[in-house]
């Protein structure tokens, strides 16, 4: 699936649905009982974050989406079938949090419990005043301090629909994303036929809360984890490490509005071939983190690539088909001093993915409160990430061109770089969200060309 922002996923104009939680289960919702399995360290520290950001004076969107088509003529009601029982499939999404305190409780819905509203907002003919509504909304609907943080939207025209939906970072992950569009479809499909769909349980990311808490707060702040993280960040000059390439950015200075790069890094057969290259290291992951070293040393002349690689944490496969924020992150430092070359850059790359790989099992938060060191952030990415997802077997994907789907992030504010490439069956995407400076935009797009270069020059280390 390919990543974007709302302004770049085809929006077309039309009459606009959205469906939202309904009073009658907000109020229930209201008056539940507290659900004593404990938040993951991940979602208490993002509502903290944007908890922190919003009082230092900024609004700071931070949602997660989908966007894809549905044929037409659409069935609202099929449609709206097929929401409610996603929604209540997986029960993260049925559930939120109370502040009590400095602690967070968990309230959850049974399925029972939970109803849509609908409601037609409008005839929109403008392209650009549909998308700025869109994103109003969103900003709003699925919000990290408010609940529900959750909106399904559906942009209704004669030949089908463009869904569009959203949802606060504390419920979904990329992998989350990326199968809704499958899943939606299947459902509808048998909603508008009129027949049950038979579907095994999933298991639940609230569970899998409690059980990734349970093991962190066994550790303590002698614990091998504890002190190689330690010695990471004292590395890193006591902080998590940026983009190593000069940002434009000022110290000290406002947290900075941020813009979206989205496009075809290379086609089918260049990803292949560079997958075929990096095989024996380890694979594109390997082979995209190896050309990030050697790029940023030539940008800005890095002895040491220092960045957290992001894993997803679903080790079992029970938690293959469940929605939640399955994220963990390893800390890698590649030397690059003298400069290597593109094979021994991946030798030493995948040396040290294989020592830190365990370490992304251990929640971040949950480190650095044992460091007992004040990693309050006023912006809302910890550090940058350069992510890397096969996304091509993920159930679906060969219709998601077709069916105009893409991953929606949220770009607002922000001083850290976030690249996603993605290898879909047309090949790699690269997205990437960076401050809004010219000096960070030149830099940026000297990055994603010098990318290009290496991955589709392969073959000339053969």
């Amino acid at each position: 699936m390919r990543i974007t922002d709302i302004q770049r996923c085809e929006v077309r104009p039309g009459r606009l649905v959205e469906w939202t939680l309904s009073p009658a289960t907000v109020a229930r919702a209201a008056l539940l009982p507290e659900d004593t399995r404990p938040p993951a360290y991940i979602q208490e520290s993002h509502i903290r974050t944007a908890r922190t950001v919003r009082e230092g004076g900024l609004f700071v969107p931070t949602w997660l989406g989908a966007a894809f088509d549905v044929p037409g003529p659409v069935d609202l009601d099929a449609l709206q079938s097929a929401l409610r029982e996603w929604t209540v499939r997986h029960e993260t999404l049925r559930s939120g949090f109370r502040e009590d305190g400095d602690a967070l409780r968990r309230f959850t819905l049974d399925p029972g419990e939970v109803e849509l509203h609908r409601e037609v907002v409008g005839d929109f003919t403008d392209r650009a005043e549909l998308v700025r509504h869109l994103q109003n909304r969103f900003d709003v609907a699925a919000d990290a301090l408010s609940w529900p943080n959750l909106i399904y939207t559906a942009v209704v025209r004669a030949d089908g629909a463009s869904v569009y939906m959203a949802f606060d970072h504390t419920n979904v992950d990329a992998y989350s994303i990326h199968r809704i569009p499958a899943e939606i479809h299947e459902l509808y499909a048998a909603a508008v036929a009129g027949r049950a769909l038979e579907r095994p349980p999933v298991s639940s990311y609230i569970d899998f809360c409690e059980i990734e808490r349970a093991d962190a707060d066994r550790i303590d702040e002698g614990h091998e984890i504890v002190a190689r993280w330690r010695e990471f960040i004292r590395r890193c000059d006591g902080t998590l490490p940026a983009f190593p390439v000069d940002l434009g950015l000022t110290a000290g200075g406002p947290l900075p509005e941020q813009k979206l790069m989205g496009e075809p890094l290379v086609d089918a057969g260049s990803a292949a071939a560079f997958e075929a290259y990096c095989r024996p290291h380890g694979g594109s992951l390997v082979g995209l983190l190896a050309a990030t070293a050697l790029i940023v040393r030539e940008i800005g002349g890095q002895s040491v690539y220092r960045t957290v690689v992001p894993f997803h944490t679903r080790v079992r496969s029970r938690w293959s088909e469940s929605v939640g924020w399955y994220v963990g992150g390893a800390p890698i430092e590649v030397p690059l001093d003298p400069a290597p070359d593109l094979p021994t850059a991946l030798r030493l790359v995948r040396a040290q993915l294989q020592a830190a790989r365990p370490l992304a099992r251990m929640p971040l938060a949950r480190v650095l409160k044992l460091l007992g060191a004040d990693f309050r952030p006023t912006s809302p990415d910890l550090y940058s990430i350069v992510s890397y997802v096969d996304a091509r077997d993920i159930p679906g994907s060969g219709q998601w061109a077709g069916q105009a789907a893409y991953g929606l992030i949220r770009v607002s504010y922000g001083d850290q770089v976030c690249v996603w490439v993605n290898r879909v069956p047309e090949g790699l995407w690269f997205a990437c969200r960076y401050p809004d400076t010219d000096v960070a935009r030149k830099n940026l797009r000297l990055y994603a060309e010098r990318l290009r270069d290496i991955v589709v020059g392969v073959g000339a280390y053969a």
